[in-house]
């Protein structure tokens, strides 16, 4: 029996669930279409904008098996593809049995999807063996033989076109075997909706106000990619927990200042040409979203305080 070494589910034909494609409905027909007739496809988009979450909702409705591959530098043809066990080898030779699949060769015999995260970050003699399968539906691996695609095989990739660090264009040859879907930001009423399955407990205005938040760090003059729908959630949380450690609601302005602060300073990614730095962006927008600050913040407290001593107090 052959070892099952990646990450694969298995869809049940359900219908799709609307609380995971929230306001992505028409994203959900494309790719449906798409994979229907055939075709290949590459989710183009900036990071939190539910590319993961749709393809997963959209191979839970068709019942076939889901291989994900997580892509960066390290991921080499035989991770992909797969390999000879060394052991098995030593003892009865090159023989079809001791083969481990990779994902690749998983998603290609069951005849299921697979889903490359970040293929641009994928190295190019990797990306030469996914160019092959798209082309023929099979794949020649050495001294195994020729695997061929099952029928429902296809190849789903995505990619953040934003992300210049550890990245590489990605050639007109994999543009050429796909079709491309472009995935934005949501609306604001889908964001707030996102956040609110995430925490019902939150106030609904001040909610909504946070998501506004987030949305205007996307739009700031100095700010080269502002944050995504994960910052709101993850500034509701954790104002609600500071509130409560505080002794104070989640609200207050305070405790919401600091938890932006935490939550959406490592998301903003600053212009080369700004000497701004992101606490700056995310303080002159939280106080425009809420206001300025009380005239007597909590006693001991200092707004916004990383908890660094002063320079030259150590």
């Amino acid at each position: 029996m052959r070892e099952r070494r990646s990450r694969s589910e298995r869809g049940r034909g359900e219908p799709l669930n609307p609380t995971l494609v929230l306001g992505r409905e028409r994203e959900a027909e494309l790719l449906t279409a798409a994979l229907d007739a055939g075709a290949h496809v590459v989710l183009e988009g900036p990071p939190g904008t539910g590319k993961s979450t749709l393809l997963r909702a959209v191979a839970g409705s068709r019942a076939v098996p889901f291989f994900l591959v997580e892509g960066n530098a390290e991921l080499t043809p035989a991770r992909l593809v797969g390999h000879f066990d060394p052991a098995q080898v030593l003892a009865k030779g090159y023989r079809p049995d001791i083969f481990v699949d990779g994902p690749l060769v998983e998603a290609l015999r069951s005849g299921g999807l697979l889903y490359v995260e970040e293929i641009n970050r994928v190295p190019e003699e990797t990306l030469n063996v996914l160019i092959t399968v798209m082309s023929e539906a099979e794949l020649n691996v050495p001294r195994l033989g020729v695997v061929r695609a099952g029928s429902g095989f296809r190849l789903v990739a995505a990619m953040n076109p934003y992300d210049a660090v550890g990245t590489a264009r990605i050639s007109s040859a994999i543009y050429d075997r796909t079709c491309r879907i472009a995935m934005g930001y949501q609306s604001a009423t889908t964001e707030t909706g996102i956040v609110a399955l995430r925490d019902d407990g939150a106030d609904d205005a001040w909610r909504a106000s946070v998501v506004d938040l987030v949305r205007a760090t996307r739009e700031h003059p100095d700010v080269r990619v502002g944050s995504s729908v994960r910052g709101a959630i993850d500034l509701v949380g954790i104002a609600g927990r500071l509130g409560a450690s505080r002794g104070v609601d989640p609200t207050d302005w305070f405790a919401g200042l600091d938890a932006a602060l935490v939550a959406l300073s490592g998301r903003v990614r600053m212009l080369e040409s700004s000497n701004r730095t992101p606490e700056d962006v995310v303080r002159e927008l939280y106080e425009k979203v809420f206001g300025p600050p009380p005239s007597t913040p909590p006693a001991g407290d200092d707004p916004g305080s990383t908890g660094a001593p002063p320079p030259g107090e150590a």
